[in-house]
């Protein structure tokens, strides 16, 4: 079962999701943007199986409180989920992260290696100058709610393009995507997810989009599990084969049980 409840930090709440129990360290699960914590429910509830697991709604994401800074950085966002940690009571964990996601579990190794035991990193965010800017100038528009609803025009095919073209915003054959599109009901609840923090979401992706993570990654003390791709930034790291699933709504369960193993026998071996 998903149990769901908020927890207070100095910049108002964080809204989070956890499942399963027991001795083992819990898993803190640190969810991709755009979109937060919910399209992680099935991953946690087969990962909540084997271990404590939680994923938080990222500051202004979700149901969670916005940063309290004008322009936060992933280091922020990682404070806010460190203290809400130690105000869960949590203070011997792993982490798993999704792209902007891993950033996050990077950061948490970083800052606090004392209570980080391993960390996953699945999809390391690594693009050179010249992608980095044009990301930053078109990935993330701010959308903030105005007298015509734009807000809700741009949620949905936001959320809808980001499946059908990769960048999302680069609508033509040679970046189109393979990935299929989720039915009605699950494009709706990711939207709506979306929506919640329409304020400030592109705070969050941008913050990714400026982390140095290759470099921060080298800093990591604690063992790591990370993609192919992402292993030449982390000699002797284990090396992850099953494919990321950043949005575990509409995924098969043999795909979500097979990445949550391979996670597992890492997190216990």
């Amino acid at each position: 079962m998903i149990k769901r409840g908020f927890v207070d930090i100095a910049e108002g709440q964080l809204h989070y999701r956890r499942a399963g129990g027991g001795s083992k360290p819990t898993l803190v699960v640190f969810h991709a943007a755009p979109a937060a914590s919910g399209v992680l429910e099935r991953m946690l509830a087969v990962m909540g199986r084997t271990r404590p697991a939680i994923a938080f709604d990222a500051l202004g994401m979700g149901d969670s409180s916005p940063p309290a800074v004008a322009t936060p950085s992933v280091a922020d966002y990682v404070s806010a989920t460190a203290r809400a940690l130690e105000a869960l009571g949590i203070t011997r964990y792993d982490a798993h992260g999704i792209l902007t996601g891993a950033n996050s579990a990077i950061e948490l190794a970083i800052q606090r290696p004392d209570r980080v035991g391993k960390i996953v990193v699945d999809r390391l965010l690594v693009m050179d100058a010249a992608t980095r800017a044009e990301w930053l100038e078109s990935y993330a528009p701010d959308s903030p709610p105005d007298a015509f609803g734009n807000q809700f025009r741009f949620a949905w095919h936001f959320v809808r393009d980001e499946y059908c073209f990769f960048p999302w915003y680069l609508r033509d054959g040679a970046h189109r995507s393979i990935r299929s599109i989720p039915n009605a009901e699950q494009m709706h609840d990711k939207v709506v997810e979306v929506l919640k923090g329409i304020r400030t979401y592109h705070h969050f992706l941008r913050a990714g989009l400026n982390y140095p993570a290759s470099e921060r990654l080298a800093l990591v003390k604690a063992p790591v599990m990370v993609n192919a791709d992402g292993a030449r930034f982390r000699p002797g790291a284990v090396v992850k084969h099953h494919r990321a699933i950043p949005d575990a709504t509409f995924e098969p369960d043999e795909a979500i049980a097979a990445n949550v193993a391979e996670i597992v026998a890492f997190l216990d071996a």
